[in-house]
């Protein structure tokens, strides 16, 4: 596993892979009971992890649950992440969703609860509200950066211009709670590649990447194709990618030009497909060759 800092302002280092929470736990209609979930992370952090991510709504509450007990004997080696805004169970009434101070330290008191402990180490604004300033969530988790409960804030799922927003608006001395954001991103999902890359890679703020497998589109299990019924049932990954600085434009914008297929619509996925798997070499024993996962190994 290799490490470094979550953006440029800061030093809080993170490994380069994060490990997402939201199928620990059986409340949604998926997910991982106790035991799989403990194999995961114990997995995870025997490989050198460090960076888990996940959710005051994941699993209604029962992801954090977890957590609690799979945290408990070394706390301090994890950089643990957080997110609020749309609540959990029990918790969605009108004033305990969104992103309002009054939500935000409620659900923060919740998770702390939940998890265990009596800070994190990153709090995300889980989604914009379209209804809660800007100034507010940025006051508010300075806030909560005063008083300890949490090291640093962070914008998920926001536009580049609300995160460029907050970061630059935030530069009265001693006030700097956001320092990183996150967003989805994999082949199958690159907007972020037109503002939010470059931005982050501008700032100088961290990014965390999730849904690196498409929501499993890229492992090959939805084919419009014969190999469907033979590709793998694999759950699409879990990990989250913390990146330090984004790959410079030159390696991942488009040649001037030059039109691509959307990988976000159906008919993409024969080209996805046929730039997975090259073409194979007849063989006189078979009459069909073995299919080419696009699982990663």
């Amino acid at each position: 596993m290799r490490y470094t800092t979550f953006g440029n302002r800061t030093g809080l280092r993170v490994s380069e892979l994060a490990l997402g929470t939201s199928n620990f736990g059986t409340k949604w209609a998926t997910g991982a009971d106790e035991p799989t979930s403990a194999r995961i992370f114990t997995t995870f952090a025997e490989a050198g992890g460090t960076f888990i991510d996940t959710a005051d709504t994941y699993q209604r509450g029962e992801s954090e649950t977890y957590l609690a007990k799979f945290l408990a004997s070394d706390r301090e080696h994890f950089t643990l992440a957080s997110k609020f805004t749309f609540g959990t169970a029990g918790q969605t009434g009108v004033s305990k969703t969104g992103n309002s101070r009054k939500t935000m330290r409620h659900a923060l008191d919740a998770s702390l609860r939940r998890l265990g402990t009596d800070y994190l180490d990153m709090y995300w604004v889980h989604s914009p509200d379209f209804v809660t300033p800007l100034d507010e969530i940025v006051e508010a988790l300075d806030d909560l950066v005063r008083v300890g409960k949490i090291l640093h804030g962070g914008l998920s799922n926001f536009p580049a211009w609300q995160v460029a927003a907050a970061v630059t608006g935030q530069a009265t001395p001693g006030r700097t709670p956001v320092i990183a954001t996150q967003f989805e991103y994999s082949l199958a999902a690159r907007d972020g590649e037109r503002d939010l890359l470059p931005m982050t890679e501008g700032l100088g703020i961290g990014a965390a990447v999730y849904s690196p497998l498409g929501g499993g589109l890229l492992t090959g299990k939805y084919r419009n194709s014969p190999k469907a019924s033979s590709a793998p049932s694999t759950r699409s990954s879990s990990v989250k990618t913390p990146l330090r600085k984004p790959p410079s434009s030159t390696n991942y914008s488009p040649s001037a030009g030059k039109s691509e297929p959307n990988p976000r619509s159906w008919p993409s996925l024969g080209y996805l497909s046929a730039a997975a798997d090259p073409p194979q070499p007849s063989s006189p024993s078979s009459d069909h060759a073995a299919p080419t996962s696009l699982t990663p190994t």
